[in-house]
Formats: structure tokens, C-alpha cells, sequence
């Protein structure tokens, strides 16, 4: 008998050598070029704990060594509660995570793709769609609600995220100035915030090399908070970074080293999450958007990430295409497949279209099928004597079959991906059924999740009480 082993899919990008070439670049770019620190606070901070002074530009130029010590602070493990205290997962390890949303500014419904400004109404939807579907390990700010006063929309799309959901959040603030009365919120809500994580706080620098003064602040209030925060960055590839891949990667990677070396400096040992959305940018059309290429820098990061022994937050290849289409699709797809072959990510930004200004309910749904399929690839297969069923083998000889082997008696129901919503259908079925289009029996099975989305019991105390609270304010 041969000793059990998965036969898993693996995709390496970079070898040793190149990842490191590439941090040398980024330490390079840090110490010569440098930083833009536009936060007085932080800059004394650096200052008092680091020695570092800004010249007269409020450029700060981060040495090496710094960095070295700053790699060596930051966790490589991090425990994501749900609202409830209970340990979720555990981010570093274990499968590639997901979740819903990105601060869109309309919702695209799931019937007609028609685009309606984004309301209060849609956030509590959309949130309790991602508390249905069990492969969302987390929910991130779907929209910016605009059924409210402009100055409390923040407050409310939060109020909602809490109060109808039990998983982990990821919180992006639209208005800055807001960001401490969203925690006050949370912790009014919900107590110390810090002895169970369940909020991720997401945080962004200006790309290339600008530290805003509102993301450090935004930083310093979650870290001396005990919260693990994500900082990430955005690219347009000829625009705000180089045109070639190895230009953005190198100055995307030293901004997200700059970004953890400050996090360190705020508290040693601080929780940090590191990744880089990196999308191009169509000169002809003044439009963002993924290309394959955005992918390989998904991947080259994540692979750098696991170097250091940290955790990564990538690109959920959302924003591409029309709604619910192919050009969507097979963004989605390239996407989630190559990335769910590496380990212990976070890929929380699920469900936006048309350039990341709509959210689309329908592309959620979908790209749930997507990861289920993906982590199904990941996973490999197993390989030994015992399954390898060469006494069935036998006992079939040939032009037998297997109908009624033990191994299909046992495993019919579990050894091959069975769609919710894609029946397997014969052609004489399809055309018996009117010659059904695919994008209509997802239209329609999204509508009957929608209409049949439930809330946490708690949810109305938590909107009594978070209404409350928002009307002090």
C-alpha cells in the first residue's frame, strides 16, 4: 500500500531570485525617490520613533534596514471573527477567501440590468445576499448609499453591513472625516472591536508614492484600535504607474512597504493585510480595466507576499463588462482560477460592473458558481491504491461497467460538480424546455434569492439602536 497524497494543480510565477530583484527595486525606489507624507502627525511620528525627517517637499526617504525590521514586526498569521466572536479563518493560511462589494455608485437590476442610483435599501439587500451565499467569507461596503443625507451615508451603509450580516466586514469610508464616527458606531453596536476582529478597515494610498494624510489618520485610529486593516493599492498601468508590468509591480510593491513600515511605526506588531489591484489604462477610451496581464501581477504579488510571510489581499476581477455577460465572464473566470491556487488570501471585492460604477446581484450569483468550481480545481484529487479501485477495476473486466461499484454507490453524489442553477440537460430536453437561454435562468434565480433573502435576529435592535446613535451625531 503506497503512502495517500493529493495530486494538486500548482502555478509558480516568480522564482526566488526574481522576487527578490523585485524588492531590491522597491527598496530602491523607497530610499531614493521616496515618499510623500502629507499627515504632520505622521511625519513626527517617523520622526520621534524613526529619526526620519521630511524635507521641504514632505518627502521621506525610508532606508533598507527600516523596512527589514518592519517585515520581521508584522504577523504572518491573522483571526478574522464573525460578529458573533466566533474564529471564521484564519488569514494567511488555508484556502483563497472571498467576498461581495466595492463602493459602487448604482445597482443594476437583476432582471432588466436598468441602473438606479444606489440606496439604503439595496446595501441591506446586498448584504444579506452575501450572507446567503456560503463561499462569501466576508462582506465589504457594496455601495455608497444615497438616499440619505451625503454627510451620514457612511454611517448608514455601515449600520446596515452590521445589522444584516453576521460575517466579517470589510469597511471602505467614502468621506474621511467620518471614519471615527463609523467606529464609534461599530463599537455603540458592538462593543470592544478589538478583542474579536470581525471589521477589516481597507485603506489605499494615491499611487505613485503619495502617503494621504486622510489614510494615515483612517490608519492610526483602526491600528490603536486593534483592528487588522488591508492597504492596497490601485494602478492604471501608463497613467498613475509604469506602462511595462515590472514598472507597476516595482512601484506598487515599495508603496505597499512603505504603507506596512508606517503601520509598524504606529504599533509594532500591528495586523496588516497587502495587496495591489493592478489594472491598465485605455488612453483611447479613458477607461480602467483588468487584462491578462493584471492577473500575472496578482499572482507575482501574492507570491512575493507569501515570501515575506505575509498575508495578501488581491483583485477579484471585478468591473469588466456590461452586467451580467461573456466580457464579464471571462475576466471572472481567469481571475478566480488562477488565483484560488494560491494560499491564504483574501479576494474581497466580488460583484461590480461597468468599470466598478454599478453593482450587478446577477455577477454575484455568478461568480459564486465561478469560485465553487475554482476552489473545486484547487483542491486536486487524491491519489493512492485505495481509490485508484483496481479491485473494481477487476472485478468490471473488460466491457463491464461501474454502475454499481462500491466506490459509485459510495461517492455518485459528491464526485462531480453539480450546478444550483445550470440543469444538465440533454438537447431534446433544452429544446423541449422553449430553448432556454443560460442568462435567463440566472436572471431568474437571483431574483428568487433576492426575494427570499432573511435577516440576523438581531437585525431590527441593531437598526434601533444604530438610528439612534446616528441621529446624536
Amino acid at each position: 500500500m503506497n503512502t495517500p497524497f493529493n495530486a494538486k494543480p500548482q502555478l509558480t510565477l516568480l522564482t526566488i531570485d526574481q522576487i527578490e530583484q523585485v524588492h531590491r527595486y522597491a527598496l530602491l525606489i523607497l530610499a531614493t525617490t521616496g515618499i510623500r507624507v502629507d499627515s504632520p502627525g505622521m511625519r513626527a511620528l517617523l520622526a520621534q520613533q524613526a529619526g526620519l525627517k521630511a524635507d521641504a517637499g514632505d518627502i521621506v526617504r525610508l532606508p533598507g534596514d527600516l523596512v527589514g525590521w518592519a517585515l520581521k514586526q508584522a504577523p504572518g498569521l491573522i483571526d478574522i471573527y464573525n460578529r458573533s466572536g466566533e474564529l471564521t479563518f484564519r488569514l494567511g493560511e488555508g484556502r483563497l477567501r472571498f467576498g461581495i462589494g466595492v463602493t459602487t455608485l448604482y445597482y443594476q437590476d437583476p432582471l432588466t440590468d436598468e441602473l438606479t442610483p444606489f440606496t439604503r435599501e439595496h446595501m441591506r439587500q446586498m448584504v444579506r445576499l452575501g450572507q446567503r451565499l456560503p463561499l462569501f467569507d466576508v462582506i465589504s461596503t457594496v455601495g455608497v448609499v444615497q438616499d440619505v443625507p451625503p454627510q451620514l451615508s457612511d454611517l448608514y451603509a455601515s449600520l446596515e453591513m452590521i445589522a444584516n450580516t453576521t460575517k466579517p466586514l470589510v469597511i471602505l469610508i467614502s468621506d474621511e472625516h467620518k471614519f471615527p464616527h463609523v467606529l464609534e458606531l461599530l463599537e455603540h453596536l458592538h462593543g470592544d472591536l478589538g478583542r474579536h476582529p470581525f471589521v477589516i478597515p481597507y485603506f489605499n494610498p494615491v499611487t505613485p508614492l503619495v502617503m494621504n494624510a486622510g489614510t494615515l489618520d483612517k490608519m492610526q485610529s483602526a491600528i490603536q484600535r486593534g483592528l487588522p486593516v488591508i492597504f492596497s493599492n490601485y494602478s492604471m498601468a501608463g497613467m498613475s504607474t509604469p506602462i511595462t508590468p515590472a514598472g507597476t509591480l516595482a512601484v506598487l510593491l515599495a508603496e505597499l512597504l512603505a504603507g506596512l513600515t508606517l503601520s509598524q511605526i504606529i504599533k509594532e506588531g500591528a495586523p496588516v493585510i497587502l495587496g495591489i489591484l493592478p489594472a491598465f489604462f485605455d488612453m483611447k477610451t479613458m477607461v480602467n480595466f483588468y487584462d491578462p496581464q493584471s492577473m500575472l501581477l496578482n499572482l507575482a504579488c501574492a507570491e512575493i507576499m507569501a515570501y515575506y510571510g505575509l498575508p495578501h489581499c488581491g483583485t477579484s476581477g471585478s468591473g469588466t463588462g456590461w452586467g451580467p455577460d461573456l466580457l464579464a465572464a471571462e475576466t471572472y473566470w481567469m481571475n478566480h482560477l488562477t488565483y484560488s491556487l494560491m494560499r491564504g488570501g483574501l479576494a474581497p471585492f466580488v460583484g461590480d460592473t461597468l468599470t466598478s460604477k454599478a453593482f450587478s446581484p446577477t455577477n454575484t450569483v455568478y461568480v459564486h458558481e465561478i469560485i465553487d468550481q475554482a476552489l473545486r480545481f484547487a483542491q486536486g484529487f487524491q491519489l493512492d491504491d485505495e481509490v485508484a479501485c483496481l479491485d473494481e477495476i477487476h472485478a468490471a473486466g473488460p466491457g463491464g461497467n461501474f454502475l454499481l461499484s462500491p466506490s459509485t454507490l459510495r461517492d455518485f453524489r459528491n464526485a462531480y460538480y453539480s450546478s444550483p442553477i445550470f440543469p444538465r440537460w440533454s438537447m431534446e430536453k433544452w429544446v423541449e424546455a422553449g430553448r432556454l437561454e443560460a442568462i435567463k435562468r440566472l436572471r431568474e434565480y437571483t431574483q428568487r434569492l433576492l426575494d427570499d433573502l432573511q435577516a440576523p435576529e438581531d437585525c431590527e435592535d441593531l437598526l434601533v439602536k444604530g438610528e439612534e446613535f446616528i441621529r446624536r451625531i
